[in-house]
C-alpha cells in the first residue's frame, strides 16, 4: 500500500468510491454526506496539495484532506486556541476495506504531516449522528472539546459538528 498526496487522475475514482460510502452511510442512517459534499471539493483539494489517498496498486482505499483552517473553528473551544493546528477533513474509507485499520492508518499519517510542518494540534469536526466516525477517533486519542458548530446550509437544513483534538 502506497500513501501520497492525490493526483488529478485520481478525481473520478474518488468520486466513484465516494459515491459507495455515501450509498452506505445513507442505508445506515447517516445521511450527512451528498452528491456535492464531499465530492465537489476534491480537485480543489488536488490542485491545493491538500488531499492524501492511501492506494494499493491504483485503487484508492481512503483519503482524506488536511487543511490548515475551518470554518468552524471559531465556534468550540479549542484547549489552546492560539495554538497552529491543521483540521482533517473528508476521511473515508473505501466500504470494500472497511474494519481493518485503515481509519487508524490514516489518522496516524494525518498527525505525522502536521506535525512535520509544526502544528501542536490535529483537530477535526464530526457531525453527532456519525457515531462510528466519532468513536474511531475517540479510541484514537482524539478528545472533545465543548461547544457545537452548527452549519445551517441554503435550505435551512443543520449539522450539528462536534470539535475533537489531539495534542501532537
Amino acid at each position: 500500500m502506497e500513501f501520497r498526496l492525490a493526483r488529478i487522475e485520481d478525481l473520478k475514482q474518488l468520486k466513484i468510491i465516494y459515491k459507495e460510502i455515501i450509498k452506505n452511510m445513507n442505508k445506515n442512517n447517516i445521511q450527512i454526506w451528498d452528491d456535492i459534499y464531499p465530492c465537489e471539493f476534491f480537485e480543489d483539494d488536488i490542485n491545493n496539495k491538500r488531499l492524501y489517498v492511501i492506494a494499493d496498486d491504483e485503487e484508492i482505499i481512503s483519503a482524506f484532506a488536511l487543511c490548515d483552517n475551518n470554518a468552524g473553528e471559531a465556534y468550540v473551544e479549542w484547549s489552546e486556541k492560539s495554538a497552529k493546528a491543521m483540521y482533517i477533513d473528508r476521511l473515508a474509507v473505501n466500504v470494500e476495506y472497511s474494519k481493518k485499520g485503515i481509519g487508524q492508518q490514516m489518522l496516524n499519517k494525518a498527525k505525522e504531516i502536521s506535525k512535520s510542518i509544526g502544528a501542536e494540534y490535529l483537530r477535526l469536526f464530526v457531525v453527532d449522528i456519525n457515531k462510528p466516525a466519532i468513536r474511531l477517533y475517540q479510541k484514537n486519542g482524539f478528545t472533545k472539546v465543548d461547544g457545537v458548530y452548527d452549519e445551517v446550509f441554503d435550505d435551512g437544513y443543520v449539522l450539528r459538528e462536534i470539535g475533537y483534538e489531539i495534542k501532537l
